[in-house]
């Protein structure tokens, strides 16, 4: 029936007593004179109160049952009120348990502290056999001071069973409804904004708890990391949610920082904000590294003590019933470097800026109520001191994500395109994630965007560049968007195919068995690197100059498929100092690290260490790096493949650097006219087999032998000499052989 609101007319009664009044004449009293269960606009439950008070055809609300409702006094206004069967919903009729959020109602006010087992007695006896919900607000008069109280989460209780399971997780939904017991289990928790206190119990949570009620970590949308989510929540937040006299007994203190550190886009900034979301306390401070410094001297300590400044007044007025102050510090290594290492200028302010926050996190007067977390891509670069327990203790690395984290952040950025309809049905996620193999959270937010806007490219009139077709209401992302946008959107720590397929243009020949033997031992070693049998594998290809090292190396590098594989070049370091080498060594090596399975090609390896024979001359710097770096082991849970190229095999054992390498391959030249004939075949640069037999001829009456003994590099490039000579390419071709082998002779 449809009732108008009316202001309710029972007094403190039926406010504190969460009641509604309503006419006999509208809804008749129950047979044993409790009071009875009503919906209200087909969402809301309350218990009624029938009264001569309340005129027919109207409904008295309090306040906050009327804000709940959404339910306004306006002279129009009509409620549908009927009556409710709650045990027509079969099971998980009575709550099992129940957070509540409490606060003072009024200017009236103790600081006496609320005992919280006494008060959940209170609050079970006055709401006894009332339907609680999420969301639902209540007024409760205990000791003469009013209280306001929300209920932010319930535990249903299964009929069938005789006690609730402690495992079924509170639920925030409002639809959750039960009726309140005296057996129910009430926990409070402090409103923000209110100065009442709770008493510490030790079979109760944390009166002033950290984490909201009902919280989830699915509802923070951050894929890829529920183990790194896990693990910060169990050292850094489960302390704070325990009951207060239990860590006492304990006699630990929390932790006070946390620091991120990991590859660029995987997402530390974003852990960092999303954790005020399961935070119930004060609004994180977020702070950028180069914010703190400061023009003025003193200026950058200042705004360190700024951060700390509440914190510190809560402190002493509260003590142990402060709230949580977080402060969020991101790029961390721009103030906090090495001290001594001059990196704040002359006037040493970076180090101050370190002292300042030394103290503040762990000094003379301990905080107990502060937790920082830093973030930053360099941890190498950060104040040891920082690092200790009891300062930055937690060391969180922020990985690349694997397959089922890839798969989990794509489904989070093709939600809204699946929800609405505009996701073809042949984009499969789980085939994207295997394709995006060491990208990262931010590359693969990118990776969506770019599949949009192809899919935008397609609804734009041709000719024009800002009309839009009639279609566009059927625009839908395909997987061949996705597809293109693989190739737009490289991942940072993935394959250089680009430099890789340089090296390989004009792809393997297998002129030989031998070529055919080396593809083998290198798939052998691959296989012993991606099967956990050896997380870290050198290997050294040698032979003549020309004869195909780096093609078979790189030939390796990418049948591997492994996620990420780096070219190490002296073409790419020409014009690179002694340390400007070290530093490429070692950058590339680090990123290699951060990969699960990884593959560092090196090329020209003497040539790397300035390797001169006149004189002899060298960089033993360089050398030294190369050396500790072929025997340094990856991380744990990385494996790394080195293969390394060299035409100076004696060189490299005189420099001590050929035993680094775990096995050796050796490279020929091509020896027999055989092998030269199957070349130019393979090569389909001779119109006919008896050109190609002619050339042979020719080259073997020149030399006056069948033995070739040349490079592979040599014959591609002396076949692309002989096509600029079409009227006798057979001639032009043993011409430049012939003086290739002529020079192998005299050298």
């Amino acid at each position: 029936m449809q009732l108008k609101p009316v202001k309710s007319p029972g007094g403190n009664a039926y406010a504190f007593g969460n009641v509604v009044a309503v006419s006999p004449a509208d809804f008749p009293p129950s047979r044993d004179g409790h009071d009875i269960y009503i919906l209200v606009n087909g969402n809301h439950v309350l218990s009624a109160r029938p009264t001569e008070t309340c005129r027919p055809g109207e409904i008295g609300l309090t306040d906050r049952q009327r804000t709940w409702a959404g339910v306004s006094l306006g002279p129009h206004d009509v409620v549908m009120v009927q009556n409710y069967d709650h045990f027509g919903e079969g099971g998980g009729a009575y709550l099992a348990s129940v957070d509540v959020e409490v606060g003072f109602a009024g200017r009236k006010t103790t600081e006496v502290p609320y005992d919280q087992d006494e008060l959940g007695q209170f609050f079970a006896r006055n709401f006894e056999n009332q339907i609680l919900a999420p969301g639902q607000q209540l007024l409760m008069d205990h000791k003469n001071i009013p209280l306001t109280l929300v209920i932010r989460a319930v535990r249903l209780a299964d009929l069938s069973m005789e006690k609730a399971s402690t495992d079924t997780p509170p639920v925030a939904d409002p639809r959750a409804r039960g009726i309140l017991t005296r057996q129910t289990q009430v926990d409070f928790f402090k409103s923000a904004q209110s100065e009442l206190k709770l008493k510490g119990s030790s079979r109760r949570p944390a009166a002033n708890s950290i984490v909201q009620p009902g919280f989830k970590f699915e509802d923070m949308g951050i894929g890829g990391l529920d183990e790194e989510f896990s693990a910060i929540f169990r050292r850094a937040f489960a302390s704070r949610i325990f009951p207060p006299g239990l860590v006492d007994k304990l006699g630990i203190q929390h932790i006070r920082g946390i620091l991120l550190h990991g590859p660029p886009g995987t997402g530390k900034t974003l852990i960092a904000r999303q954790i005020g979301k399961m935070l119930n306390a004060k609004e994180p401070k977020i702070i950028n590294g180069p914010e703190v410094l400061n023009k003025f001297v003193g200026q950058s300590e200042e705004n360190i003590r700024k951060l700390f400044a509440d914190a510190e007044k809560e402190q002493k007025e509260k003590g142990e019933e402060s709230e949580l102050h977080i402060i969020i510090f991101d790029e961390l290594d721009a103030v906090c470097k090495q001290r001594g290492s001059g990196a704040g200028g002359g006037t040493g302010v970076g180090d101050s800026v370190v002292n300042q926050l030394l103290s503040k996190l762990d000094g003379v007067e301990q905080l107990n109520n502060i937790l920082l977390i830093g973030m930053t891509n360099r941890m190498d670069m950060i104040d040891e001191a920082l690092l200790r327990p009891g300062r930055l203790e937690l060391h969180m690395e922020i990985s690349l994500p694997d397959e089922h984290g890839r798969q989990q952040i794509l489904n989070i950025h093709t939600s809204k395109m699946r929800n609405n309809g505009v996701l073809e049905d042949d984009v499969d996620v789980a085939e994207l994630a295997k394709l995006t193999k060491n990208y990262s959270g931010a590359e693969i937010t990118g990776l969506v965007k770019a599949a949009s806007s192809f899919a935008f490219s397609r609804h734009i009139k041709v000719g024009t560049m800002a009309s839009i077709s009639d279609d566009v209401v059927n625009m839908k992302v395909k997987r061949v968007d996705f597809l293109n946008a693989l190739d737009e959107v490289r991942p940072l720590f993935g394959v250089a195919e680009e430099e890789l397929s340089k090296c390989i243009r004009g792809g393997i020949i297998h002129f030989s068995s031998t070529i055919n033997s080396i593809l083998d031992e290198g798939n052998l070693y691959i296989n012993q690197v991606r099967k956990g049998g050896s997380p870290l594998l050198s290997v050294v290809l040698h032979g003549p100059p020309g004869s195909g090292k780096t093609a078979l190396a790189a030939e390796l590098a990418m049948k591997s498929e492994f996620p990420f594989i780096k070219l190490i070049s002296p073409e790419d370091m020409v014009g690179y100092g002694e340390m400007q080498k070290v530093q490429h060594l070692d950058k590339t090596f680090r990123d290699a690290y951060k990969s699960p399975n990884s593959v560092v090609v090196i090329d020209n390896i003497e040539l790397l260490v300035d390797w001169v024979p006149i004189g002899p001359r060298f960089s033993n710097t360089v050398l030294v790096a190369l050396k500790v770096l072929l025997g340094k082991q990856p991380p744990k849970g990385r494996r790394l493949l080195i293969l390394a190229t060299t035409t100076e095999r004696s060189v490299l054992q005189q420099l001590d650097l050929f035993s680094r390498f775990d096995a050796e391959i050796p490279v020929p030249n091509v020896n027999s006219q055989r092998e030269l004939g199957f070349i130019l075949e393979e090569s389909r640069a001779f119109p006919s087999s008896d050109q190609v037999k002619s050339a042979i001829d020719e080259i073997q009456a020149t030399t006056g032998g069948s033995e070739v003994g040349v490079g592979i590099k040599k014959i591609l490039t002396g076949i692309e000499t002989a096509k600029q000579d079409p009227q006798d390419m057979a001639g032009r071709f043993a011409a430049v052989m012939s003086q290739a082998i002529a020079a192998r002779s005299f050298a």
